[in-house]
């Protein structure tokens, strides 16, 4: 089972989350883009672009934030985060 964890915060509150589960036979990275394209689906949001940064992050924790610079619209947020949750 492959779980992640989509957070909006703004102000340091979390103000909106979203849990997602994959038991697709996808590999890691398919399910990451495919949840990533869920949540900002679900947040109506356009889907942020992928920085250098934001990799290094998401290999080295299992999270990523993306801020502005991730997005081409102006965002309402602090920034939008993913995080794994369980993997297998």
């Amino acid at each position: 089972m492959f779980r992640i964890w989509g957070k909006l915060w703004k102000d340091s509150h979390m103000v909106r989350d979203i849990t997602l589960t994959d038991d697709s036979a996808d590999t890691r990275t398919h399910k990451v883009f495919h949840a990533l394209e869920q949540i900002c689906h679900e947040f109506d949001l356009a889907q942020p672009i992928w920085l250098d940064s934001s990799i290094r992050q998401f290999r080295k924790n299992a999270r990523a934030r993306f801020y502005q610079d991730s997005f081409i619209e102006q965002i309402s947020f602090d920034y939008l985060e993913i995080q794994v949750i369980e993997e297998d």
